[in-house]
C-alpha cells in the first residue's frame, strides 16, 4: 500500500471511530462507514465520507476494512456474523481491528483471515477522545511486518507513535498493559487530589507544579481539571475500563504472574461498576473514593446524573484511552 488514496470501510464511528474516520477523509480517502446509530453516520457524511446501511454494504468494495468497537463479542460478530467482514471481503483485503479486546480473539480473527486470505492487524490505541479528534493517538500494532508496513501510511493519520510490538494479538497485550497503568494513574492522582483537598492546599497550584516534576503524566494533564470540578462525563466509560481490567487480570492469571496493583485496581474499577458508576468517565475512579472515605458527592456526573450506566452499548458509545 502506498499513500495513494484508498477505498476505506470503518465500521464503529463512535466517540474514537467517528473522529479517525473524518481524518481518512480528509486525508483523501474514501471512507464508507457504518455505525448502530445512525447520527454517527451522518457525522460522518457531514464530513465528506459515506454512510452504509449495514456492514456488508461498508466493507463489500474495500482495499481496507477498519473496526472500532467497543468489546469482544462486537469484534466476533462484525468479523464472524451473518453478512460480517468475513463473510464479504475479497481476498487480499487488509482488515484492522483497532478495538481494545482480549489477545485471542485477535489471534482468533487473524487466524480466520488467513483462511479467507485475508491480511489482518491487531491495532489498539491510547489517547482518549481528545488523541482521535487531534489525531495524535498511540497505536499498538500486531501482526505481520508486512502487513504493518502497508498500513503505516493509514496509521500516519491518525496518529503519532505508531509501533510494532510483535505477532498477531502483541497489540491488544500492550494495551492491556497500557490500561493498567492508566487505571492505576487516575486512582492515585485522585487519591493526590483527595489528599491536597483535605490539607487545604490550593488544588489547582498543587497539580501545577506537580504536573511539572516526575510525578507528571498524560493522565494528571488530561484528568486533573474534571476530577477538580466532579465533572464524570464519559470520554472513557468505567464499562470498558473494566473490560479492559478484566483482560490484564485474566491474561496475568495465564501467565502466571502475580500483580497486587493490577488486582486492586480492578477492584476499584468493579466497585464504581458495582454501584452504577458504569457509565461515568474513568475518572470518576475520585467519586469511588470519596465513597470509601464517607465524602458526600460534590455534584458533577454521578450516578443518577448524565453518566449513569453500568452496561456496554452500540459502537457509537465507544471510547478508549
Amino acid at each position: 500500500m502506498t499513500g495513494a488514496s484508498k477505498r476505506i470501510g470503518f465500521v464503529g464511528l463512535g466517540i474514537m471511530g467517528g473522529p479517525m474516520a473524518a481524518h481518512l477523509v480528509r486525508a483523501g480517502h474514501e471512507v464508507t462507514g457504518f455505525n448502530l446509530e445512525r447520527d454517527a453516520i451522518d457525522r460522518l457524511i457531514a464530513a465528506g465520507g459515506k454512510g452504509a446501511a449495514n456492514i456488508a454494504e461498508a466493507v463489500r468494495d474495500a482495499d481496507v476494512v477498519i473496526t472500532m468497537v467497543p468489546a469482544d463479542p462486537h469484534v466476533e460478530k462484525v468479523m464472524f456474523g451473518d453478512g460480517g467482514v468475513l463473510d464479504t471481503v475479497k481476498p487480499g483485503t487488509l482488515v484492522i481491528d483497532m478495538s481494545s479486546i482480549k489477545p485471542g480473539t485477535s489471534i482468533a480473527v487473524a487466524k480466520a483471515g488467513a483462511e479467507h486470505k485475508l491480511r489482518v492487524l491487531d491495532a489498539p490505541v491510547s489517547g482518549g477522545e481528545a488523541g482521535a479528534i487531534e489525531a495524535v493517538l498511540s497505536i499498538m500494532v500486531g501482526g505481520a511486518a508486512a502487513d504493518f508496513a502497508a498500513a503505516l501510511p493509514l496509521f500516519e493519520v491518525l496518529g503519532k507513535t505508531i509501533v510494532h510490538v510483535g505477532p498477531h494479538g502483541a497489540g491488544q497485550t500492550v494495551k492491556a498493559a497500557n490500561q493498567l497503568i492508566v487505571a492505576g494513574n487516575i486512582q492515585l492522582v485522585a487519591e493526590a487530589l483527595l489528599f491536597l483537598e483535605r490539607a487545604g492546599v490550593d488544588t489547582e497550584a498543587g497539580l501545577k507544579v506537580l504536573a511539572g516534576g516526575l510525578a507528571g503524566s498524560t493522565v494528571l494533564d488530561r484528568k486533573a481539571r474534571v476530577m477538580r470540578d466532579r465533572d464524570f462525563k464519559p470520554g472513557f466509560r468505567i464499562d470498558l475500563h473494566h473490560k479492559d481490567m478484566g483482560i490484564v487480570t485474566e491474561s496475568a492469571r495465564e501467565f502466571d504472574l502475580v500483580l497486587p496493583l493490577a488486582g486492586l485496581t480492578a477492584q476499584l474499577v468493579a466497585s464504581l461498576r458495582a454501584q452504577g458508576g458504569g457509565g461515568l468517565d474513568h475518572s470518576g475512579l475520585l467519586l469511588g473514593l470519596e465513597r470509601l472515605n464517607g465524602i458526600p458527592a460534590q455534584g458533577g456526573s454521578g450516578p443518577g446524573g448524565s453518566g449513569q450506566g453500568s452496561s456496554e452499548r452500540g459502537s457509537s458509545k465507544q471510547g478508549d484511552n
